[in-house]
């Protein structure tokens, strides 16, 4: 039996990600995965020398499986996460997110998402690939 224990994997800094929504992108913006883990690791680094734990909180999935997983910021190496996952029923949600729908009609999505429409605008860049825009535009 090997009793072999590697202590750099005890020495690992600790960082808490709470899985959530992303905030909103201004719509030409191109922050990117990798502009979101060039901070994130800055940020991170900041709260650390405080001898803080830091809490990730939103970020789009795809966002964090780059800072966790791609090799040129060797996270795993230096981090032990913690992941938050908030689930909920799906009728609950399904209410909320009716209700939340009906809330952003009545303050003005529609004119909102009508003043970021280009017709011969990039989608795949800032906030116009978000959930519901592209549908939207069809208005």
């Amino acid at each position: 039996m090997n009793t072999f224990i590697n202590n750099e994997e005890f020495n690992k800094k600790k960082v808490i990600f709470i899985m959530g929504a992303t905030g909103e992108i201004e719509p030409d913006s191109n922050f990117t995965a990798e502009d979101f883990c060039l901070q994130a690791i800055v940020y991170m680094e900041k709260i650390m020398k405080t001898q803080r734990v830091p809490i990730i909180v939103g970020g789009s999935n795809s966002y964090i499986e780059k800072l966790v997983e791609d090799p040129v910021f060797t996270f795993k190496y230096k981090y032990d996460c913690c992941f938050i996952w908030i689930d909920v029923e799906q009728s609950v949600l399904n209410r909320r997110v009716d209700m939340r729908v009906d809330q952003l009609v009545k303050v003005g999505l529609v004119d909102e998402v009508r003043q970021i429409f280009i017709p011969d605008a990039d989608y795949t860049k800032g906030i116009r690939p978000s959930i519901g825009v592209p549908e939207w535009t069809d208005i």
